[in-house]
């Protein structure tokens, strides 16, 4: 099937000049080229190719042999891109790379730099035309001039047209070199028509730029404050510090692995860069739920911290009963010195056994504050019986040890209880709370999926809504990875080292085993050696213990 070109009605009058003399049908043409121009505009994203099409169209418009785009940076002018028919000079958009150094909007005394046109141009926001060059006396072209001799070119029409955004402000200059009858090849001036539409298409290039650029401060202003909000979770807590800077670049690295796999079931996921993006964001933004998490429990590094660790608290009654015993024992002596009785060493003997049984029962309750083994029946017992000894607080006996303080000591495994484990992990429905009353733009709608799913696990049995691995993308799967594996590598935890990559590549091969994680993610991130890379960039030395 043959799709037929539809002619515009300036086409087709162009094409059939219908008695219309040379002039109108070449501003017919010039007005197709600028709408051309227009659409082309506003459709393109990359700001190098757009700088490109701008001078390029400009240069078809005007049908000039060269032509500059230049970008205001600061107190100068930066040349952007540089483009001349006749020399084959393509510097700059997707070109070369330029290395002309900035031309000084500014004197060194801090009056306006009138010789050079384009800052002349600037500074008086007008568009200047010059027939020919070599004859203008208001201007310094000696560097123009230069560069025909060296280069056997003859710089004559110049046109420099400021390029305005919707403050007013100047962003850059649009400078055309030599402009060309189609006829003859002949370098003529720039006619006012031509001027016109120049002037137009640079209206419209700095429209275009400036939304461009407008788009571009509010990600970045958008990227920054996600960043904010990611590093305040991490300050706020010295023991989590890093974590949210660390999971991203993980979560990437792993996806990356996924999108290279070129077989089994991840051969046809592919990553774009916006899906890159994404991603990104999603991962900066895994745990901003944790901001309103208190931080006696994101730091609590014993079982019976609270703002302080209560440990001290337990010491300082240990050290009342050993003083009350040693006053009992001296009591004692000081009675048998007065009876004349020679019973002290036996006294004593009893005595040291109390202190020493005392001084066991403190270091069985430090070792059992600190959570680095899992507790035994045998634990339990002994601190309840231990619950049973007094001490002796304004003339009136109390528990040593508290129902509270017993219940905290006897945390199975890590300084959590119960309690504060579902308040650590209520901070992923914070977190998708937080992220649902953002209205995300279309390209950022999978943000909430990808940050609110790092606790599920592949079975259905993680959290917070028990999501199997059918219910799940590829990226919040890959997520889940990268907070396990950055947690068991950590250093920075109150609990515990961080550990070396076998044995945290040997707890992931088991949480493989238990459909805890994805096993084709895993297997992209042993393959690939994810873990290698990682380890390079984040953990010391001594963790790395395999290539």
């Amino acid at each position: 099937m043959t799709t037929q070109k539809i002619i515009t009605p300036f086409e087709k009058i162009a094409t059939t000049g219908n008695g219309l003399s040379a002039d109108l049908q070449k501003i017919i043409g010039q007005v197709e080229k600028l709408t051309d121009i227009g659409i082309a505009l506003s459709s393109e994203k990359d700001t190098a190719q757009l700088l490109e099409k701008i001078l390029l169209g400009a240069k078809s418009i005007t049908n000039s042999d060269g032509g500059t785009l230049y970008r205001v940076d600061g107190n100068t002018i930066k040349i952007e891109i540089i483009r001349s028919d006749s020399l084959g000079i393509s510097l700059g958009g997707e070109g070369n790379t330029i290395n002309i150094p900035n031309i000084p909007l500014y004197e060194e005394n801090g009056e306006p730099n009138l010789k050079n046109v384009v800052c002349y141009s600037y500074h008086n926001n007008k568009t200047i035309n010059i027939d020919d060059a070599y004859d203008a006396v208001h201007f310094d072209f000696a560097g123009t001039k230069a560069f025909d001799k060296k280069n056997n070119y003859r710089s004559k029409s110049f046109l420099s047209i400021p390029l305005t955004n919707h403050q007013g402000e100047i962003i850059g200059i649009l400078q055309l070199i030599n402009a060309t009858d189609p006829e003859t090849q002949e370098i003529i001036k720039f006619d006012s028509v031509s001027q016109r539409f120049a002037e137009a298409l640079a209206s419209q290039a700095a429209t275009v730029l400036t939304k461009q650029q407008l788009i571009t401060d509010l990600e970045n202003m958008f990227e920054s404050l996600v960043k904010l909000i990611a590093t305040a979770v991490d300050e706020k807590s010295p023991y989590t510090g890093g974590h949210c800077r660390r999971v991203p670049e993980l979560t990437l690295m792993l996806t990356e692995a996924a999108h290279n796999t070129d077989h089994g079931y991840l051969q046809d996921f592919r990553l774009t860069e916006a899906d890159r993006y994404e991603l990104t964001i999603a991962s900066w933004l895994h745990d901003c739920g944790k901001i309103i998490t208190p931080e006696y429990i994101i730091d609590k590094a014993t079982k019976l911290e609270t703002i302080f660790d209560r440990i001290h608290l337990l010491e300082t009654r240990f050290e009342v009963l050993k003083r009350d015993r040693e006053i009992a024992f001296l009591k004692q002596q000081l009675a048998e010195l007065q009876s004349n009785t020679t019973s002290s060493s036996a006294l004593e003997h009893t005595y040291q056994a109390d202190i020493a049984r005392l001084d066991d029962d403190l270091a069985f309750i430090r070792l059992c504050n600190t959570g680095g083994e899992a507790m035994s029946g045998e634990d339990i017992s002994r601190l309840q019986s231990l619950q049973k000894l007094t001490w002796s607080l304004n003339n009136v006996d109390v528990p040593l040890l508290t129902d509270e303080e017993v219940y905290n000591l006897s945390i199975f495994r890590g300084t959590l209880t119960s309690e504060e484990r579902n308040v650590i992990n209520n901070h992923i429905n914070v977190t998708i709370s937080m992220l649902e009353a953002i209205k995300f733009p279309k390209h950022l709608q999978n943000v909430v999926e990808y940050a609110g799913g790092h606790h599920e696990r592949m079975d259905g049995k993680g959290y917070p809504k028990g999501l199997s691995r059918e219910e799940m993308s590829i990226p919040a799967r890959a997520m889940a990875i990268a907070d396990v594996f950055e947690a068991l590598t950590a250093k920075d935890r109150p609990y515990k080292k961080g550990k070396k990559l076998s044995e945290a590549l040997s707890i992931l091969k088991k949480l493989k085993e238990d459909k805890h994680i994805d096993p084709d993610l895993y297997d992209a991130f042993i393959k690939q050696k994810i873990y290698k890379k990682y380890a390079e960039k984040f953990l010391d030395d001594v963790q790395i213990d395999i290539d």
